[in-house]
């Protein structure tokens, strides 16, 4: 896998979704440069679905918990949308990622 962040940005106005497809390494640094193209998305079309699929990236767990908070506050960080704007944000994590939820409760 390569480190350097890739994204290709696909958008369909007519069923009003985006998606993001991330490869590569995605970092709490380079979070930061998603967080600006999934605002670029968002600000196209009120209530745009972006969706961002990193299936074929590795992430780092504060990246991806940052994005999974983002994604049930419905809103950025406040430094790179100062505005707020409703964000309907989903994320597809990475198949080797632990989800938080399943985490629990699965011990015998």
């Amino acid at each position: 896998m390569k480190d350097k962040l890739s994204v290709l940005v696909r958008v369909d106005l007519d069923c009003a979704h985006a998606r993001i497809e991330a490869q590569g390494r995605v970092t709490a640094q380079s979070l930061q440069a998603l967080y600006v193209i999934v605002k670029r998305a968002n600000a196209l079309m009120e209530g745009l679905a972006v969706e961002i699929d990193m299936t074929h990236a590795s992430v780092e767990p504060l990246a991806l918990e940052q994005l999974r908070a983002c994604s049930r506050r419905h809103r950025l960080p406040a430094y790179i949308d100062p505005l707020q704007a409703d964000c309907r944000l989903s994320v597809l994590a990475p198949v080797n990622a632990a989800a938080p939820a399943l985490a629990v409760g699965l011990a015998a």
